[in-house]
């Protein structure tokens, strides 16, 4: 069997995060953008406030995913650059590991407002 693939990076997923996307576009202008590097199994379109111009796209092949993000992120979606970055599921372990570092955001923007106005 000789196939050229090389090794993948560890971090390599067939689920991709897809952020800053525009607030309207659609699952089908997703598949349109996405769907050109190879076939999906799935995307989801986040809907809630906090979702909202977040997208994951689920490729069927781990080398359409990886050329999807070689090549799209940056890509002038609806007149924003969209950022496409690899799943990492191992970072999203709990959701009380998201909570606390919503808080260590907060908090560091906190001091980083405070040391601007003094």
């Amino acid at each position: 069997m000789s196939t050229t693939h090389h090794r993948l990076p560890p971090e390599v997923n067939r689920i991709l995060y897809v952020r800053n996307l525009p607030f309207k576009v659609t699952s089908s202008e997703m598949y349109e953008i996405f769907g050109k590097y190879g076939s999906i199994r799935q995307i989801r379109v986040g809907s809630s406030n906090d979702t909202r111009g977040t997208a994951f796209v689920v490729y069927e092949d781990i080398y359409d995913a990886k050329s999807a993000v070689d090549s799209l992120s940056g890509f002038n979606v609806g007149g924003r650059y969209i950022v496409v970055l690899y799943y990492q599921p191992k970072k999203n372990v709990s959701r009380l590991g998201m909570e606390e570092k919503k808080m260590q955001i907060e908090e560091l923007k906190k001091e980083v407002g405070e040391q601007e106005t003094n």
